[in-house]
């Protein structure tokens, strides 16, 4: 292992270390959003949900296509979806 990768490995934690991140990544593996969606289920402005996006995105845990005017997210990658499911499902488990 290279120190690269723990550097990889430091960057996508310290992404997911923000709860509004977290929700909005979670609420990526569900299903496609577009910027307005994802800012009003996480209650959070269009301005500040596309800058969580664009984080998410330059990472490399969620990406995008553009559709006119609109972009729509999501998260591609199995391992980043397993990890976030099974911590939020964790989470609400306990909480029952």
């Amino acid at each position: 292992m290279k120190d690269k990768d723990f550097a990889d490995a430091a960057s996508l934690f310290k992404a997911l270390s923000d709860p509004t991140r977290v929700k909005i990544a979670y609420l990526l593996t569900i299903k496609e959003q577009c910027v307005c969606d994802v800012a009003e289920v996480a209650e959070v402005s269009t301005a500040t949900a596309s800058h969580h996006l664009r984080l998410l995105r330059d990472i490399g845990i969620a990406s995008y296509r553009k559709r006119g005017k609109q972009a729509f997210y999501c998260i591609m990658d199995e391992t980043i979806k397993q990890l976030l499911n099974l911590t939020i499902e964790e989470k609400v488990g306990e909480q029952r």
